[in-house]
């Protein structure tokens, strides 16, 4: 790789889900309060959870994050391999943002790996040039002895960037000295020199009664703990992937503040297909006072809900045969029938409340036809192309009579979706990285569908919900329905979302030797000067 005058860090893991990703979000705030020009990079991402690009590109959810934490625009340049699982050992392999191919995983160790080596060399030296701080993030942990001779991701990458490396672990699963340990003796002896000190996560207690512990640690590595981050509740950004749902299912489930609904909430549920991606779509419903939130994937989990979501899935087609054959289908049939409560369909549940879903190509599945659930009058076709694209428009449901309410979000999906009669369509929408701004009606096209009454909607857009004022406009309008009074007031969301990256900087801040890890990028100076 070419020589750049940027600073580097590289934050790895002894596990998958031990907190790299927020780490590194962490330390992007940190830096660019510092005025550092930051940018986070991630060679290869395994996950369901998209972030689209401004110029209509797909990368790891986390990395446009970590770019929000930035303050900057995300590029492809921050992922430029994501790998999207679409069946036991296959995954849709995305290089720069576009499908490249469906590769089983034998396939894409030894014929493609080969050639991604320079995809993100290249990546990583045009961040390089454009930033003073570049942060790199690991996946799963370095010590996997069957993936490390053809790893990109990992101790490889840090040893093309020179970059030192800080183990992260994380202590809330315990065993979590014999992890830090056992990864290092698993490590070359190079690589084990990268390693330049570890941050134990998720901490929770007295670390007085850690201290043994962490002079054992380093007495017996000679590496030092740069920092015991306390867990952090009610964290207030999104996590990467679904994987988390199951902590965060427990989580809720022990809070005696969650475990039931109070007489003026909304029982808000979403069902949790076994192919669930983009479930951020429903964070800013967590947040919100006035709901008691939670996933369902069975009948025997329904209860008495007042609104049912059916989220974005990988594979459309099983996700629909699966609450078929679960149960759910019908329930969710007799549900709307009998006016019990509201349904939204997003991305992928917007698809299957249409009447027929077409795959004459089986692009998604061996299905090349099935019903569906027959609540919007819409008709679904597969194609071989992924529409991505960022959007915004208006919206006129759930408004006061007259009025618009501003809308954006993101499309990502494979289907085209056609009304089978004359409907209003809920949104009018036309796609931001094609325009500067949007300024007549007439560049705006329809987007989703809806009944009459209201009750039931679908959407292909991501994020619909994050829009603070129409989410507030549609639950304050169930609420009347209900016999409820409405919440003027309700959560920000946005706001808040920034508010939380400085909250996440000033804890990590508190509770990290930052001066060491200024020290190993070679900067000397924690403000940013001039000439740098």
């Amino acid at each position: 790789m070419s020589e750049s005058q940027s600073a580097v860090l590289m934050i790895q893991g002894t596990a998958s889900d031990v907190g790299k990703s927020i780490l590194t979000a962490a330390l992007c705030r940190i830096f660019v309060q510092d005025g550092w020009l930051t940018a986070p990079f991630k060679s290869q991402n395994m996950s369901l959870n998209s972030y689209i690009t401004f110029d209509g590109k797909e990368i790891g959810r986390a990395q446009g994050v970590q770019a929000d934490a930035c303050r900057i625009v995300a590029t492809t340049d921050m992922n430029p391999i994501l790998l999207k699982p679409k069946q036991d050992m296959v995954a849709q392999v995305i290089v720069h943002g576009k499908p490249y191919a469906d590769l089983d995983a034998r396939t894409y160790r030894e014929s493609y790996l080969p050639r991604a080596e320079a995809i993100v060399k290249d990546a990583l030296v045009r961040l390089r040039s454009g930033h003073d701080i570049v942060v790199l993030e690991g996946a799963g942990s370095p010590a996997e002895v069957n993936l490390k001779d053809r790893d990109i991701v990992n101790m490889r990458l840090a040893g093309w960037a020179d970059s030192p490396v800080v183990l992260v672990a994380d202590i809330d699963r315990g065993g979590v000295f014999a992890s830090i340990v056992g990864t290092l003796e698993i490590l070359t002896p190079e690589e084990r020199n990268r390693v330049k000190g570890f941050i134990i996560n998720k901490f929770r207690g007295d670390v007085s009664l850690l201290k043994p512990g962490l002079d054992w640690l380093e007495e017996r590595t000679g590496k030092p703990v740069l920092g015991v981050i306390p867990y952090l509740q009610q964290l207030g950004i999104e996590d990467e992937d679904s994987a988390s749902l199951d902590s965060k299912r427990a989580q809720t489930r022990r809070s005696p503040s969650r475990l039931g609904k109070q007489k003026d909430q909304l029982d808000v549920a979403v069902i949790r297909l076994p192919r669930l991606s983009n479930f951020t779509d429903f964070d800013p419903l967590q947040e919100e006072a006035d709901i008691h939130f939670r996933y369902i994937d069975s009948l025997a989990e329904w209860g008495e809900p007042d609104v049912v979501l059916i989220p974005g899935s990988k594979n459309t087609m099983e996700d629909l045969h699966y609450l078929k054959e679960s149960g759910l289908a019908e329930r969710l049939i007799s549900f709307a029938q009998k006016e019990e409560g509201w349904i939204v369909g997003i991305c992928a549940g917007y698809q299957m409340l249409g009447v027929t879903l077409s795959d004459p190509g089986k692009y998604e599945s061996e299905h090349a036809e099935l019903e569906g659930l027959g609540l919007l009058p819409t008709q679904t076709v597969f194609t071989p192309d992924k529409r991505t694209v960022r959007i915004q428009g208006v919206s006129t449901i759930f408004a006061e009579q007259g009025s618009e309410l501003p809308i954006d979000g993101y499309e990502i999906h494979m289907g085209r979706t056609h009304y089978l009669q004359d409907l209003a369509a809920p949104f009018q929408i036309a796609e931001t990285n094609a325009i500067a701004s949007i300024t007549t009606e007439s560049i705006l096209h329809p987007d989703g569908a809806v009944t009459l009454d209201g009750r039931v909607w679908g959407t292909y857009i991501h994020g619909i919900l994050h829009n603070d004022d129409f989410r507030r406009s549609w639950l304050n309008h169930i609420r009347l329905h209900k016999g409820l009074a409405p919440v003027s007031q309700g959560l920000r969301y946005k706001e808040r979302r920034e508010a939380a990256f400085d909250r996440l900087a000033e804890h990590v801040r508190a509770h990290l030797d930052m001066t060491r890890i200024y020290e190993m990028m070679g900067v000397t100076h924690f403000t940013r000067q001039e000439g740098f």
